[in-house]
């Protein structure tokens, strides 16, 4: 099987406030923004346009009506979630809403899903009505909520019929819509190297971001490599009939003029290395950010170890600081960095 080429999509945060220097004062800011950007990016040729989901926060809580209205707007460039938190969903619900969105954009939806972040809420999810069976406890609730979800996407039936209303008809019926296509393009979250195998062994793609809920003394892209070297292995044993896709999330940010400086010359030198740290009770390490001038970045990224054995790179962007900016620093990216990692502007 030929592996995808490299491929650069942006990850927005979705962040909108009233904060001083904030482009994006409203809810309203934030998804129409979001639209605007997912434009400008196909227009630079960037691959994908991808969506932080929280729930209780000033961010993207609810994605598939931005999804379907990017869908609407472009014709190429992937949309996604990076990532949907499965404690929260309705399954049933939330394959409708995916399906419809995937017809709408054609088969360009990529969906990235997990067991979920720390989020604001102190029990968000048992306030949206969901809390674990006996002897659950959140993740596995979570996993549960997507083996039902990836059932219910791959067309089998759910719900019993009723022959008074089925034309006579018995058995399980599928949700409608169905997406073909879709079950292949679920990416599983996983911040961990034991995630990540049995997200192989599940049949899901890899989407791993700048956050590793494990140390082993080692520099974050070199775990991270690992991780996906554990993926792979655990696909290839799977036996799955089709090639899987991963990706990894970096923090880019090139300094070409004093706009880049002034927002981001000071940063280079306290992000551009790794920290470590507690998160929801386990040490975690996190990743450098890149910030610089491109040459140099586009070598120290050829450099990364992750960003080399995954096929996709998620760029996050500030997103606060507005379409117009963001928009060139994708530009910068797309035109001074990304050729040297092996990508192309898609056509």
């Amino acid at each position: 099987m030929t592996p995808h080429p490299k491929r650069i999509g942006f990850l927005s945060f979705g962040h909108w406030g009233r904060a001083q220097g904030s482009r994006v004062q409203t809810g309203r800011d934030a998804l129409l923004q979001g639209i605007e950007l997912a434009v400008a990016a196909e227009e630079i040729g960037i691959d994908g346009a991808f969506f932080r989901v929280h729930h209780f926060a000033r961010q993207q809580a609810a994605p598939f009506p931005l999804l379907s209205a990017i869908a609407a707007r472009t014709s190429r460039i992937e949309m996604g979630t990076g990532v949907i938190d499965m404690r929260y969903e309705n399954p049933l619900y939330m394959a409708e809403e995916a399906a419809a969105t995937d017809l709408i954009s054609g088969g360009r939806l990529q969906l990235g899903i997990s067991r979920g972040s720390p989020e604001p809420a102190l029990n968000g999810a048992a306030a949206f009505g969901y809390v674990p069976a006996d002897g659950e406890d959140p993740a596995a609730m979570a996993r549960r909520h997507t083996e039902l979800f990836r059932h219910a996407i791959a067309g089998h039936g759910v719900a019993q019929a009723d022959p008074s209303y089925a034309g006579g008809g018995t058995g399980l019926l599928p949700v409608q819509p169905t997406a073909p296509g879709l079950p292949e393009r679920i990416w599983w979250g996983a911040g961990t190297r034991k995630t990540a195998v049995w997200a192989a062994e599940q049949g899901m793609n890899l989407m791993s971001s700048t956050l590793l809920t494990e140390d082993t003394g080692v520099p974050f892209d070199q775990l991270q490599a690992e991780q996906i070297r554990l993926y792979r292995e655990a696909w290839a044993a799977a036996g799955h009939g089709f090639e899987p896709r991963v990706s990894v999330s970096r923090s880019v940010l090139p300094v070409v003029d004093d706009e880049d400086r002034h927002y981001f010359g000071l940063r280079a030198q306290v992000d551009g290395r790794d920290q470590v740290g507690m998160l929801d009770g386990a040490l975690s390490r996190f990743g450098r950010s890149y910030i610089g001038e491109p040459d140099a970045l586009a070598g120290e990224l050829a450099k990364d170890a992750a960003v080399q054995a995954a096929d996709t790179l998620m760029l996050t962007v500030p997103n606060q600081l507005g379409v117009e900016y963001n928009a060139k620093l994708l530009d910068n990216v797309a035109r001074h960095i990304a050729p040297a990692l092996g990508w192309e502007a898609a056509r």
